[in-house]
């Protein structure tokens, strides 16, 4: 195992070496100890950390400090991360990633995921017209003639929305389809489509103070073979908020998370059901410190139900 001042100092001269030349690998010694998962329906292997682009990537996008953004998505790649989540209703961070990984020459080495959601006509059905329109202009933004994986953002009119997708993985267009929801009203729904259509993904909220999903959606992916992206692992702020003026116990250095980052997001995709947790960040050091979840030991669920208790124990 290395130690996270080992990692931080790595990632950071890393960092610099890619922005020089961007075809540079992350050592083989650190890359061989990430830790994957399969997506359930065809075994492809995943980082299980990602990057998402809501929040501050989202707002750093449609800002002039954008080029930020060009360090967070080549600080991804090189620690060994491939997952990029984003969605039309991020702003301008379609673009602005396609853009960047374009220039960076990270493109190909990116598992593109993306979502549909156009609104309703009057209150009714989605346009299909427009569906797919959204759709051309993300394929257009990421630069991608085949996109990894699109899913019905927020469940929006799956029958249509959901149909378009098929046809899309059916002409090979895109690999997986899926649909997503981080809103309490919708698990219901979430939990019907699930047992009645084909997903290969679905994406949702989960944190170590946010674990209703665990009482029948991650089940449920399991039985299905679906696999799972998870937002808001730091529940937002709310975290932060909670743990702030308080030290990462050192008893979490038994499964090697040195900062709350890698405490929460260890939590989060020791889960079995976990494909990959994909927060958003605008910070380049704070990508490689989420990515250092993604190495060493993850907690079994003795020390997960002790990472719980030691949360709620903090004042709230």
């Amino acid at each position: 195992m290395i130690s996270r001042r080992e990692y931080l100092k790595f990632s950071l001269a890393a960092g610099t070496a890619l922005a020089v030349k961007p075809g540079l690998l992350w050592s083989e010694a650190v890359a061989s100890s990430l830790i994957t998962r399969p997506v359930p329906s065809s075994g492809e292997l995943l980082p299980v950390i990602g990057l998402g682009s809501s929040a501050t990537f989202s707002q750093l996008a449609g800002s002039e400090e954008s080029a930020e953004l060009r360090a967070v998505l080549a600080t991804l790649v090189e620690q060994g991360g491939t997952v990029f989540d984003t969605a039309p209703s991020y702003g301008a961070s379609e673009e602005v990633a396609g853009s960047f990984a374009q220039e960076l020459g990270l493109t190909a080495k990116i598992f593109w995921a993306t979502k549909v959601n156009v609104a309703s006509r009057g209150g009714g059905a989605a346009d299909p017209q427009a569906a797919r329109a959204q759709i051309a202009s993300s394929f257009e933004k990421l630069r991608k003639p085949v996109i990894d994986l699109i899913q019905v953002h927020n469940l929006g009119d799956v029958p249509i929305q959901l149909g378009i997708l098929k046809e899309l993985k059916q002409d090979g267009r895109i690999r997986y389809l899926g649909v997503t929801t981080t809103f309490p009203p919708q698990y219901e729904q979430l939990v019907q489509v699930m047992r009645d259509e084909p997903l290969d993904f679905i994406g949702i909220d989960y944190a170590i103070d946010n674990r209703v999903m665990e009482q029948t959606v991650l089940p449920l992916a399991q039985d299905r073979g679906i696999g799972v992206l998870v937002y808001l692992p730091f529940g937002r702020t709310r975290l932060w908020d909670r743990v702030r003026g308080h030290d990462v116990p050192e008893w979490a250095a038994e499964f090697d998370a040195h900062s709350w980052a890698q405490f929460f997001l260890k939590f989060v995709v020791a889960h079995p059901a976990v494909t990959a947790a994909t927060p958003a960040t605008s910070n380049a050091k704070h990508m490689a410190d989420n990515m250092g979840a993604a190495m060493g030991r993850l907690p079994d669920e003795a020390m997960r139900q002790r990472m719980i208790a030691f949360v709620e124990s903090l004042p709230g």
